[in-house]
């Protein structure tokens, strides 16, 4: 199911200052913290190193920016999450979907590399891998997406065919190329598979119930033909298939033909 979103409903769900969990997100971790603290050290030294050497009579916006750079270790989260909202909201339509999970894996991601020296005195270069949760989606259209997400313990809870909800963006008004997609809320066990939290959660989850509330109040119509040769499932291979394009590494299409002809095991 795709249900188009007005752009109000979008922007709601697309924060353009960055929500509590996205400053958490891009304040990192202590070694992140130290890096920022540099950066605002040394970048307020050099300007005021500048002001002393040239003697520039621009006293008030030196210490203006002087001021701004010294806290860019508090505010540069803000700034980094915001830049990444405004890539999202540059789409101009996007769509509720709900499909279903078809299927998932783990598999092992390099993070990072770092170089040491070992007793021999020769330069080491060691991975840093971890190990992230792919998840390929569908619906009865025909469309699949993949998507994946650093595994936590709680993933464990997801299981093939759960239904899987999302947002997904295009720069098409009938959503027919799909270009980006959101993190995934998996309801029935009320978890979120994401790395960057992308949505609004509690909005997102008021537009989920409330279409999910205006299908259940639609009545039901039952097609009847008396022609034989008849079957309802040929409208459904008559509906164009939605495609995408993404340069998005967490986002990848695949022909859902393909894709429901193989299955990975799991890892336990």
């Amino acid at each position: 199911m795709l249900v188009p979103l007005t752009r109000q409903k979008f922007e709601q769900l697309v924060p353009w200052i960055a929500s509590s969990p996205q400053y958490k997100y891009y304040w990192g971790k202590f070694p992140d913290f130290l890096q920022r603290l540099f950066i605002s050290v040394v970048s307020a030294a050099v300007l005021l190193l500048i002001k002393f050497l040239f003697g520039l009579d621009f006293g008030a916006i030196i210490f203006l920016l002087v001021f701004v750079v010294s806290f860019y270790w508090f505010w540069g989260p803000v700034f980094w999450a915001s830049v990444r909202n405004a890539k999202y909201r540059n789409y101009k339509y996007s769509g509720f979907f709900r499909g279903r999970v078809l299927d998932w894996w783990l598999t092992e991601e390099l993070i990072g590399k770092q170089e040491t020296v070992n007793n021999k005195g020769e330069l080491v270069i060691v991975e840093n891998r971890e190990k992230w949760i792919n998840l390929e989606l569908g619906d009865d259209t025909g469309f699949t997406a993949e998507f994946k997400a650093p595994l936590r313990p709680y993933h464990k809870a997801i299981a093939r065919g759960q239904i899987a909800e999302m947002l997904v963006m295009s720069n098409r008004s009938d959503l027919s190329t799909i270009d980006q997609i959101s993190d995934i809320y998996v309801r029935s066990c009320n978890l979120w598979v994401s790395d960057y939290p992308f949505l609004r959660r509690d909005f997102f989850n008021e537009v989920s119930d409330r279409l999910r509330d205006d299908q259940n109040s639609r009545p039901r119509r039952q097609r009847r033909t008396e022609n034989p040769e008849y079957d309802s499932r040929d409208d459904q291979d008559s509906r164009p298939r939605r495609q995408r394009r993404t340069e998005n590494p967490e986002y990848n299409y695949r022909d859902d033909q393909d894709s429901r002809s193989r299955r990975r095991q799991p890892e336990e």
